[in-house]
Order: C-alpha cells, then structure tokens, then sequence
C-alpha cells in the first residue's frame, strides 16, 4: 500500500538542463567542461525571462556577474563573444534579443557539445520565440 503525500509536502523539483548537466560533468578537465558550463549558465540566464520575469536591478547584477565569470573561463574567442552578449541581453526585457542571442551561442558551441545538450538550448531558444509572438 502507497501512502497519500502529506498536503505540506514540497511537489518533485525538476531540472530543465538535465543533458548539459551530464555532459559538463562527464567532459574533460578544460576547455570542453568550461564550454559545456557556460552553455548551461547561459541556458539558465535565458529561461529567467520565460519564467516569472526577475526585478531589473537583480537581471542587471545577475548579466554582470555572468559576464564576468564567463571572462574568466577558457572559451573560443567566438563563445566569449557570444556570451557576452547574451548576458547583456538577460539584463534587458526582450525574448527576441535573448532567443537571438542564445541562437549566437548555440552556433558558437555546436561543435563542443551533444545532440541532447543541443537540443535543450534549442528547446529554450523556441520557447523564447514563441514568447517574443
């Protein structure tokens, strides 16, 4: 016999980024660890807008924060770039420049990353689409 879940009881949390998180984990020391970090940090910065939008001045100090962490990390040249635009992007309001951003990146990281860590920030980036609508 199962027990009923008490009325108080915290519902199951689940993880969006199941697949990036694998991924980062199982990869190598360096630079596909790092890329497959960012990846997962840029798809966290971008569903902050689909969600339960964040204060302005707490995106502004989480686009801050990202941009610099991603500064320190050891990215292609093309990834950096993308990233910072992308956190510059999650301060701001807009999904379009947030989707177009995350698409920037995706292009930037195709090759360091799995079809199913690709396929969880082509999720986000459809999501963010269908929002700007």
């Amino acid at each position: 016999m199962r027990a009923s879940v008490p009325p108080y009881a915290v519902g199951p949390i689940s993880f969006p980024f199941r697949a990036l998180a694998a991924y980062a984990g199982r990869a190598q020391l360096g630079r596909g660890r790092e890329v497959a970090l960012a990846c997962l940090m840029a798809a966290r910065l971008s569903t902050s807008i689909a969600s339960e939008p964040l204060p302005a001045p707490v995106r502004a100090a989480r686009a801050t924060g990202a941009g610099r962490w991603f500064a320190s990390l050891a990215l292609p040249s093309q990834l950096r770039a993308s990233l910072t635009r992308l956190a510059a992007a999650s301060a701001r309001e807009s999904a379009s420049d947030l989707a177009d951003a995350l698409d920037a990146v995706i292009t930037a990281a195709r090759k360091h990353l799995d079809d199913a860590s690709l396929a969880e920030l082509d999720g986000v980036v459809k999501r963010l689409k269908t929002q700007r609508e």
